[in-house]
């Protein structure tokens, strides 16, 4: 890794080393692997989306947070 990479850079370059990991470094699966989980945050983010647009706001705060509140 050259040393002009920035912190950021780094983290990037260990998270792509650790999905190519776990897909036992074959990089076709790694690919596919990453395109199924960015379809599924999409999913949940479309999701999301109209959820709040239909005036329903999802539970943000857990319930021990709640409680403490109180």
């Amino acid at each position: 890794m050259p040393a002009s990479f920035s912190p950021q850079d780094r983290l990037y370059e260990q998270a792509c080393d650790q999905a190519i990991a776990m897909c036992d470094g074959n990089l076709r699966s790694t690919i596919k692997a990453l395109i199924m989980a960015n379809e599924y945050l999409e999913l949940e983010l479309q999701e999301l989306r109209a959820t709040i647009s239909c005036g329903c706001m999802p539970n943000t705060i857990s319930d021990d947070a709640q409680n403490n509140a109180a």
